[in-house]
């Protein structure tokens, strides 16, 4: 499995490496080259509202995961133990949202309608 190579910063460098997360506390993001080799530079901020970054003194997690729609390569892939697992393409992913977001009002429909026959 490709890994990442994890490396606290206080600045950006002015050469991203292939293969390294570069996270900065003091600046609350996290930034590396894309892992399908297309070069593009990945910014993750990190907050409550973003993505969480945990580190377990030898490793780092980036959640929710990362989803490259607005590039060519269309990647998308999760960060754990430093560890990168691709996952499913933007129209999967896409379609799998919007069956959720369908089952959901059902489930409640049919919660209600339940209800009113007892």
């Amino acid at each position: 499995m490709k890994t990442l190579k994890h490396e606290f910063i206080e600045f950006v460098p002015d050469v991203l490496e292939e293969g390294v997360l570069y996270i900065s506390v003091l600046h609350c993001s996290a930034i590396h080259k894309c892992v399908c080799g297309c070069g593009n530079e990945v910014v993750t901020p990190i907050s409550p509202d973003d993505w969480q970054l945990s580190f377990n003194g030898k490793s780092v997690t980036l959640r929710p995961s990362i989803g490259n729609w607005n590039f060519d390569c269309k990647s998308h892939y999760w960060i754990t133990n430093n560890e990168i697992r691709h996952a499913s393409s933007w129209e999967e992913y896409q379609s799998e949202f919007e069956k959720k977001k369908e089952i959901k009002p059902k489930r409640k429909w049919l919660r209600l309608k339940k209800r009113k026959k007892k």
